[in-house]
């Protein structure tokens, strides 16, 4: 299974550090954001991921480089401007083969594991979807939530118990058939329609989940982390 991360953002609420730094490279812990999601990639067993870039991407490329360095194969998909999430992962799919893939967003913090990738895989296959959500509890800033998800793992976009989209789910490329490459488009919509025909489901993660958006979130998630 192939992974893609997703790391075209401008970050415009982590400025001024974004003014110089792409988001995804911002230290948390001791190490680059981007790092802590190619390392636990690797620990699962992952061998191919695809990052996109815009802001500042060159700086992503001169850092990470083929990815050797954590034993990955990293492919590079630019854009000359952010492409949104839909966009951006339609435009990298001839990078990411013809079967379900992952998609992490690069300004995220997540202790899930990246091996059950490939059961979640499998079962989407099995049930004939087209998306699979990680969900987390709302935040404070995201008190309403994303969507709402069943006992039986259905996500949809009505219902009364809502969570947050955790940034991390798979796909698979029928989900991007009708979507044009190099133009910006967002997921949401992709998700709803495929909502429509119970084609997305999801999961719970109970564990720590961190949007790393602003500086305060990021001054949270350092403190967490330097206690172990």
């Amino acid at each position: 299974m192939r992974a893609m991360i997703l790391a075209a953002g401008r970050g415009e609420r982590m400025k001024p550090i974004t003014d110089t730094m792409p988001k995804p490279l911002i230290p948390a812990g001791g190490k680059p954001l981007i790092v802590w999601h190619l390392e636990n990639l690797a620990q699962a067993g992952f061998k191919d991921v695809v990052i996109n870039h815009a802001w500042l991407g060159q700086q992503i490329e001169a850092y990470l480089g083929s990815g050797s360095a954590w034993g990955l194969s990293i492919q590079y998909s630019a854009e000359v401007t952010a492409l949104e999430t839909a966009g951006g992962i339609a435009t990298a799919l001839p990078l990411l083969g013809d079967q379900p893939f992952l998609v992490v967003n690069g300004d995220v913090w997540c202790d899930w594991d990246f091996k059950q990738a490939i059961g979640v895989a499998a079962n989407l296959e099995a049930q004939a979807g087209l998306a699979w959500l990680l969900m987390v509890d709302n935040p404070e800033h995201h008190p309403d939530g994303d969507f709402a998800l069943d006992p039986n793992g259905q996500v949809s976009d009505t219902g009364v118990n809502r969570l947050t989209f955790a940034g991390i789910g798979l796909y698979r490329p029928a989900l991007f058939a009708e979507t044009a490459t190099g133009q910006p488009a967002k997921l949401a919509p992709l998700l709803r329609l495929a909502m429509s025909d119970r084609k997305v489901l999801g999961a719970k993660h109970a564990g720590i989940w961190v949007d790393v958006g602003t500086p305060e979130r990021l001054t949270k998630l350092n403190d967490r982390l330097a206690l172990g």
